[in-house]
């Protein structure tokens, strides 16, 4: 069963801590939510294990300043789940909607992708 437009407390408490942990550029707070074996794809970047994916949350869009907010969430399944974000910044563009899609193990995050939201 889908859900769209989920309000954030309505998320797992994994990934709406991970994502606040990661919006704050918070790597070791934000690598407490992921499994050992963790996959991140960032725009088709591969990111594989603890050490790869903390230094991709640590170094992330620093060299930007930009906002993040929630626009959309859904639940897919028990272990999936996909949040829209927006960010507006000083990046190439200016705005960029971004889906991030979780799977999850348990109560960690076994993989995150994250792509051009899908419209």
């Amino acid at each position: 069963m889908t859900h769209n437009d989920l309000r954030s407390d309505l998320l797992p408490a994994t990934v709406r801590d991970f994502l606040a942990a990661s919006t704050v550029h918070d790597a070791d707070t934000a690598s407490s939510f992921l499994v050992d074996d963790v996959v991140i794809v960032d725009q088709n970047e591969i990111f594989r294990g603890r050490d790869e994916v903390h230094a991709f949350l640590r170094d992330a869009g620093t060299e930007f300043e930009y906002t993040t907010e929630q626009i959309g969430a859904r639940r897919v399944d028990d272990d999936h789940w996909a949040v829209t974000l927006r960010l507006e910044g000083t990046f190439p563009g200016g705005v960029a909607d971004l889906d991030y899609r979780f799977t999850l193990r348990g109560n960690l995050v076994a993989e995150l992708v994250i792509a051009n939201h899908e419209a």
